[in-house]
């Protein structure tokens, strides 16, 4: 009997084991637990400093036309851990080293009756929890389509969460703020006014997803690494608090074809007691992998003006004509067409931009509207195609490349693909190698429109294998991309650091449209950040757009200090001063401290930061001793308060000060700042006014 007992006892013990298994983070933060519920199914739980952020969570995916699906009767047949850690340095970034140590967990799990196996691989950091599931090559498992991913995110409570509705085709929508508990009433509105899908779910929101608790534990979920499947979004349970993966599907509703061995995105979640430890994050980066890109020596951080704000708010067009001659008259045929006026992309226009920007120190001018095609595309096929090669009669390709060159200037290429992707994948090697014959670096590539020829979701499997497809050609001519209406980052850009810039949310452009949430800036980098730089098209000095268009009366909700700090809280590597030259000129003492603003930095200091509120960030430029604060504000006014004990003891600094006005506000006297220069060192500390949709820009330039 005690032979029995003690065999029992150790049986036991093992099955113990074989269902549960725990993984502490390096340093003991975070604590996770993976088991096998009674039917098999995988779970997972996390806790934050002995405290329970995810609840037990299923894990798993429902397969299409197959008679089982992975989600349970699994066993475990064997675990791994490691440890990792490194220091790598990004070629570009808020930061000039970034340190990856994880502990990991591999559950390999295998399924009876049909004798399937699948890896579920965990790497828990000190800043959260990365997962994902990996396909080894087998007999029972080769190819299979996935019809929905079932991970679970099961929170503790009806949190405050900071989301946008989920859309398979557009992130460019403001924040909401909310309980949980709230979002589905709150989300049938927004989808009954804007959303673009045709079938949706009333609790869906997208990723990346803010989230703060009643105890003031703040929680970020998003995915990283997406290639080769569907984004996700996800969906909630609002009865019982819990978010399930939802991936976008394709034009036949499919969510995603797989071939083992194959493996999906990390599915990531970021945790901290403090919001400037989630902007500090650099999580999402280190779950992908190193740089493809041997020499990234031709990857620069660029700062550029552009012929666009004039475009957006309607004062210019795109179109050379309102004619349709490639359609009446042939292709290239434009003697008979009639010039609009009105054009942006002329030559005179252009050369104006260089002109200023080589005055000011700026990198490069963006040109948009410079090819054939758009009066098609605006007044007569949506289904048009451009060719990416052709330009307008009043566009001199070499001529504006020889001048620029001439002034020390580069010229960013415009590509607008009208969402025919087959049809830019077809022109894409002509197009790059007809901007490295013209001496274009980079490329500002658009998405505008249903993507062709069958209607695809600009999130689905096969859009984002487009986009990456078009990063690593891209490469391969040595071309810097930045994607619009593109999917949102997830990191990527460490693997391809060529990708130095993303649109992928409501950018400054929707304040020409009618305006954005003056607050709208401190809560994208909690959100749409997470995963990579933005393109915000930051630097907007007028804000009442009718004095551009007389026909457009919206207003840029913010003032001039929130428009600066936008350079050093925003962070890209890729900044552009989106306001005309004319305005610029205005204000030019204002207009010094985007001239003198870096793009590229050595350290991020985050100072103050609380999402939809506030936010205040100190950088440190790279190969310099001087350093740049930017702080946004949110609808209440306020005073900020920071101490300056970032900067290098024993040295002095001049800080010149760029803020709001007393009576500044966003709405009704956005334009009203003070400068004030300060001699600082780093026992300095500085109270500072922020006004509504306000905020503040400091240079701090050390003594010599």
């Amino acid at each position: 009997m005690k032979n029995l007992f003690f065999a029992s006892l150790i049986l036991f013990a093992f099955s113990s084991i074989a269902k549960a298994q725990q993984l502490k983070s390096p340093e003991g933060k975070f604590v996770m637990e993976f088991s096998l519920q009674n039917d098999g199914t995988p779970t997972y739980n996390l806790k934050y400093k002995n405290k329970e952020v995810v609840k037990t969570s299923k894990l798993g995916l429902e397969l299409k036309d197959d008679k089982k699906s992975l989600l349970n009767d699994f066993t475990v047949v064997d675990t791994k851990t490691s440890t990792f850690d490194e220091t790598w340095k990004p070629v570009w970034g808020e930061v000039d080293h970034i340190r990856n140590h994880y502990n990991e967990l591999a559950v390999t799990l295998n399924q009876k009756g049909t004798d399937r196996q699948i890896v579920i691989r965990f790497r828990l950091f000190e800043d959260g929890l990365g997962f994902r599931y990996e396909f080894p090559a087998q007999k029972n498992l080769t190819y299979f389509v996935i019809k929905e991913e079932r991970s679970q995110f099961a929170m503790t409570g009806d949190h405050t969460a900071f989301w946008i509705p989920g859309d398979y085709d557009t992130q460019e929508y403001d924040y909401t703020k909310s309980k949980l508990s709230e979002i589905r009433g709150l989300s049938e509105k927004a989808y009954t006014a804007n959303v673009s899908q045709k079938s949706f779910s009333p609790t869906g929101v997208q990723t990346s997803l803010m989230l703060k608790t009643n105890d003031g534990i703040y929680i970020n979920l998003h995915e990283a690494a997406l290639i080769n499947y569907s984004c996700m979004h996800l969906n909630l349970d609002d009865k019982n608090m819990t978010f399930e993966s939802w991936l976008t599907p394709d034009a036949k509703g499919d969510k995603g074809y797989m071939q083992a061995p194959s493996h999906s995105p990390w599915r990531t979640i970021i945790v901290s007691d403090d919001a400037r430890e989630i902007l500090a994050s650099k999580m999402t980066y280190n779950l992908n992998d190193p740089s493809k890109i041997e020499n990234t020596s031709w990857i620069k951080p660029v700062k550029y003006v552009g012929v666009w704000w004039e475009m957006i708010t309607g004062k210019s067009s795109w179109s050379y004509t309102n004619d349709f001659p490639t359609v009446q008259l042939g292709v290239s045929d434009f003697s008979k067409a009639k010039p609009n006026g009105t054009h942006g992309a002329n030559n005179a226009n252009v050369k104006k931009y260089i002109d200023f920007a080589a005055a000011n120190g700026f990198d490069a001018v963006l040109v948009e509207g410079w090819n054939e095609g758009w009066e098609d595309w605006f007044g007569h096929s949506k289904d048009y195609v451009f060719d990416f090669l052709t330009p307008y009669p009043d566009f001199d390709v070499k001529g504006l490349h020889e001048y620029a060159k001439s002034k020390g200037v580069k010229i960013i290429m415009h590509h607008e693909t009208s969402g025919s992707v087959r049809n830019y994948e077809r022109h894409m090697d002509k197009a790059y190698q007809f901007m490295k014959d013209n001496g274009y670096d980079a490329v500002k590539s658009g998405y505008v429109g249903d993507i062709l020829p069958r209607g695809e979701n600009h999130y689905d499997q096969w859009i984002v294998n487009h986009y990456q497809y078009a990063i690593e050609k891209a490469a391969d001519y040595k071309i810097m991309v930045n994607a619009h209406e593109a999917v949102r980052p997830t990191g990527i850009a460490r693997t391809y650091p060529n990708l130095i810039g993303n649109e992928a949310a409501r950018g400054t452009e929707y304040q020409a449209f009618g305006g954005s949430k003056p607050n709208h800036v401190t809560v994208l980098p909690f959100t749409r950040l997470i995963g990579g730089p933005m393109d915000y098209t930051p630097g907007i000095f007028e804000m009442d757009i009718s004095k551009m268009n007389p026909d457009n009366k919206s207003h840029v909700n913010s003032t001039i200090a929130n428009q600066l700090a936008l350079y050093v809280t925003m962070y890209s590597p890729l900044q552009m001063a989106a306001d005309t030259p004319e305005n610029y000129n205005r204000f030019p003492d204002a207009f010094q401290f985007i001239k003198d603003v870096a793009v590229d930095w050595s350290e991020s200091k985050y100072i103050e930061a609380e999402p939809g509120d506030f936010i205040t960030v100190a950088r440190k430029a790279k190969g310099t001793n001087n350093w740049f604060v930017g702080n946004v504000n949110g609808e209440t006014p306020r005073t900020s308060n920071i101490d300056f004990s970032f900067l290098e003891k024993g040295k002095k600094y001049t800080a010149t000060i760029y803020a709001d006005a007393k009576d500044a506000h966003y709405k009704t006297n956005p334009q009203a700042y003070t400068i004030k220069k300060i001699a600082v060192t780093n026992k300095s500390k500085l109270s500072q006014l922020s006004a509504p949709g306000g905020g503040y820009a400091i240079s701090i330039i050390e003594n010599k």
